[in-house]
This record gives structure tokens, sequence and C-alpha cells, in this order.
């Protein structure tokens, strides 16, 4: 490596990604077969979000290199982060064979194979890469979540522990762009989901934002593929049916809007779309959708109070899952609607009330509980419907949808 590569990998390592691009596009310059150069490139595209550079960059290195484990690894990661999961499982599993000890790619490999839905396989992988790196809060919680995943509640428990023991202690430095704070957030809100904790009032922001940035290139496929989901479609329908005539002529607000899949089947509603989301890949996937006028990173429940008044129809397919206490949400809304406006969304069900965090990680609310908060916010239920939101391990996820009316 030329000691350009290497000044810039240290200007990298501190944080000033324009001066590391500038000296490995030097060094590419001066010998444009460099797979160093080319891999670095594709690391820091990477580091800016930019995954499709990064997947054609890392490709271009491993061309140059095919037998080299760092560019095999380095490719696999890209992939996978791209979405490009199956892709991302066969040259993860090469970069391991060549280097069995390197221990981030034996947990992109595992973390790959759980998306895949084979958590089983993933294991072997994710409990190799904590016991090369034991001390790791990251590579804890990643086996954490794996066990869940795999139906191994005591393990995941277990496991989850000495991921928030490891980052409360600040034993080891945590990953490129993660914290000992986050993690130990995040394993706290995995142990509640299996029991072992008291449940928050609402999932970490910074787990949902890190959650649907991971999904945000597959999530479209996922969800109406394998986990027919059809929860936007099924609330449009039922918002007509409730009244409200798809005439474009309301302001609408779609909270949680993810890739644009509930903006696209409310569209037919607006007359001026507007769509929040605490993921900023998410929100790039709603931008090319086309279905919304304005697009901003939010919290909702710092969104709405800041827009008294102003819409005729919020939205939220698939978000309310996340919080556990709806009273500000609600009232959040309420103060956000206009007169007569109306407010549609779909909630998880469930027995407990007022609501329970279940192992997957989202809330199940009782739909009493949530049609006695409404009530109290100004919202009178105009249209309720029963209904299977998506399917999950191979089985149906009972939800409710619905439709309130402020008056």
């Amino acid at each position: 490596m030329t000691a350009v590569l290497r000044e810039g990998m240290a200007r990298h390592g501190k944080g000033d990604l324009a001066g590391a691009e500038a000296l490995y596009r030097r060094a590419l310059a001066a010998d444009p077969q460099s797979a160093d150069a080319l891999n670095l490139l594709g690391v820091l595209a990477r580091a800016r979000g930019d995954t499709a550079a990064a997947v054609a960059l890392t490709g271009q290195a491993l061309a140059l290199r095919p037998d080299a484990a760092v560019y095999l690894a380095s490719h696999g990661g890209a992939l996978a982060e791209a979405g490009r999961t199956e892709e991302a499982v066969a040259i993860l599993s090469q970069a391991v064979a060549r280097r069995p000890g390197d221990a981030l790619s034996r947990r992109n490999l595992g973390q790959a194979l759980c998306a895949l839905g084979r958590a089983g396989e993933a294991l072997s992988h994710l409990r190799h890469a904590a016991a090369l790196a034991p001390a790791d809060p990251e590579a804890l919680l990643a086996l954490a979540h794996g066990q869940r995943e795999a139906g191994d509640a005591a393990g995941a428990i277990a496991t989850a522990r000495r991921a928030l023991r490891a980052a409360e202690a600040g034993a080891a430095p945590v990953g490129a762009g993660g914290s000992a704070r986050r993690v130990a957030e995040q394993a706290r809100f995995l142990l509640a989901a299996l029991g072992a904790e008291a449940a928050p009032d609402r999932a970490p922001a910074a787990y949902v934002r890190d959650l649907f940035d991971a999904y945000a290139p597959r999530f479209d496929a996922d969800l109406t593929g394998r986990l027919e989901y059809r929860t936007p479609a099924a609330l449009a329908d039922l918002i007509r049916r409730a009244g409200v005539p798809p005439d474009g002529a309301a302001e609408v607000l779609d909270l949680g809007c993810g890739t644009g899949l509930s903006g696209l089947a409310l569209r037919a509603f607006a007359r001026h779309m507007t769509g929040i989301d605490l993921s900023p890949r998410m929100l790039a996937e709603a931008r090319r959708s086309g279905a919304y006028d304005l697009l901003e990173e939010a919290d909702l429940l710092s969104f709405l109070p800041r827009h008294p008044g102003a819409f005729g129809l919020i939205a939220a397919a698939d978000v309310l899952n996340y919080l556990g206490d709806l009273g500000p949400t609600l009232a959040g809304i309420a103060g956000a609607l206009a007169a007569g406006g109306h407010a549609a969304f779909s909630l998880e069900s469930g027995d407990v009330a007022p609501y329970a965090l279940g192992d997957g990680l989202r809330y199940r609310h009782h739909p009493g509980y949530v049609l006695d908060l409404a009530a109290r916010s100004g919202l009178a239920a105009v249209a309720r419907e029963e209904t299977d939101l998506r399917r999950e391990r191979g089985a149906p996820v009972a939800g409710i949808l619905l439709v309130l009316k402020k008056g």
C-alpha cells in the first residue's frame, strides 16, 4: 500500500472523508489498477450511504483480486447493505472461508442469513464472531438477535445482558457509526421484548432508524412478497368507505412514510402530501416513489405539535406498533388535524391492556385502550376493520385498521 493511501486512511479514520477521498483518487489516478484504492473508495462510499457506488467500487477491487479475503469481505458487506442479501451471503461465505478469524465478516454473514430467514445457519457465524470479539457489544447484540430469531429466548436474554454489560463498561470500541450508548439502549429494548425487563413507552428512536435504514433497499420486495403486506391499500380502502372522498383535495400527512408504499395508496386523497420518517434511507426511497410533495426526516412526536390544524387526513400504516403509550401520539394527531379531519392507522391488536411489547420487538395494543385514548383526544371512530396485517415466521399477524374523525 502506498504512502498516499496510508495518509488517506489516516484522514478517513479521523472523519475527514473529503480529504480521504481526494487522496484515494490521487492514488487511483497514479495506478488505475490499484485494488486497494478502489476498495477504499468503496468503503468511503458506504460510509456516506452511497450503497450503489460502494457495490460498484468494491466489486471492481474484487475483480482485480478475486481471491483476496479483504476485498471479498468489503464487497460482501456492501452487497448486504444494498439489500442484495443472497449475493452477500455467497461472497461473505468465501470471505470467512479464506479468513476464518475475521469477526466482522462472520457477523455480517450471520446477519445476512438472518435477513433471509435462515437464523439456524446464522448462529454458528454469530457465535464465532462473538467468541472472536468477546467484549464487543455489537457482536454480542447481533448474536442475541440471532438467538431470538432462532427461537432461543433464554440464550438471547443471556447474550443481550452480556452486550449490555460490555456497552456500559466501554470494554471495547463500537463499530463505525455506532456508540456504546446506542448498543446499551437496544440491548435493554431486546431484553424488554423478551420479558426480562420492563417495557419502555416506545421503541428507541435510534433502533427504529437503524432497523429501517438497513431494511430500506429490500423493504418493498420483502413486505409485498414473502410477508404478504397489504396494509396501505387496505387502509386507503377503509378511508374511502368511511366517507372520505378520493378527490385530491386534502392536505395529507403520512406518518412513518417508509419507502412510499403508503403514499402511493393515499395519493388519490391528496392535494398536497407530506411524508415524515426517522430513516434517511427510507426517505430516499420515498423520494424516488414520486408520491410526495414534501418529505422530512422527523420524529412524529416532535413534528405533530409544530403543525396545528394543518391536515385534513393523517395516516400511519405499520407505524404505531413501535410506540407503546399512544396518548401523546393521539393527542398530537388530534392537534395537527383540521376540524372535521380524519386519522387512519393500523395497529397490531393484543389482549393485554393497555399494550404489550412482543418478542418481535413491536407493541400490540388493546383496541379498547386505543379507542378510549382517541375519544379523550376528541377523535371519534367512524370505521374499523379486523384484518391480518402481514405474515411473520409463516403465521398471520392479527391487526386492526381504524379511521377516526375530529369533531
